[in-house]
């Protein structure tokens, strides 16, 4: 429907100024993105065509990158642009605490600072968070990406960070595209051999995490490390 038709207070910007942004739909969230439509199709239509260009529907903007929405006829750079920087901020928003520090005390706390951004993730990635003393998150390293054994992680590239940030300690991470988190014996052994080269260095493994679909396993919940 062509947003110029509908009454003055259902239209979406009006609609969030007088009801706010969580009374939208998120057609209407994704057209005020948008801002226009093209001559074929109303905003409206284009955001429900680009909802529609997906079976995971909205998910599908979790993980996507400017250059895929532009093959969606009606999409260039600047609306694509908008909408991934949009998707980023949120992202960042949701797992920013008010304090401005990182502080992990639990497996839970880790999961969910990184829960947002690998668990759409098509391909696997391995992840190293560096800790202080006092459990303060000093940095997030990407050590590995891709079609990942994880039997194949080296630990000179896990704690070559942890050493030059001095690092007292570090949780491994990485995710299962497939969405089920459950460990593989790779990640088990690969767990077991990365500790040994922590204890070796002085540096503490205090978990392992793995990320699936909204999901995580801790090696230290369910006591596969001590």
């Amino acid at each position: 429907m062509d947003i110029k038709k509908l009454p003055g207070s259902e239209r979406p910007r009006e609609k969030l100024l007088r009801l706010g942004a969580g009374a939208l739909s998120d057609r209407e969230l994704l057209a005020i993105l948008l801002g226009t439509g093209t001559r074929e199709l109303p905003v409206l239509e284009l955001a429900e065509k680009l909802l529609d260009s997906d079976r995971n529907g909205i998910l599908f903007l979790a993980d996507c990158v400017p250059e895929e929405l532009c093959s969606i006829s009606g999409i260039g750079y600047a609306k694509a642009c908008s909408i991934a920087a949009s998707i980023e901020l949120g992202k960042r928003i949701a797992k920013r605490p008010k304090d401005g520090r990182y502080i992990i005390a639990y497996a839970e706390q880790a999961a969910n600072l990184i829960m947002e951004d690998m668990r759409h993730l098509k391909r696997e990635v391995f992840l190293v968070i560096l800790l202080s003393s006092k459990g303060e998150v000093i940095s997030f390293e990407k050590v590995a990406e891709g079609d990942i054994n994880t039997a194949a992680v080296k630990a000179r590239e896990i704690f070559q960070a942890a050493v030059r940030r001095n690092a007292f300690s570090v949780i491994l991470a990485h995710n299962h595209p497939s969405g089920d988190p459950e460990p593989s014996r790779a990640d088990i052994e690969t767990t077991s051999r990365l500790i040994e080269a922590g204890e070796l260095l002085g540096i503490y493994v205090a978990d392992h995490i793995i990320i699936g679909n909204n999901r995580y396993y801790s090696f230290k919940e369910n006591k596969i490390m001590q």
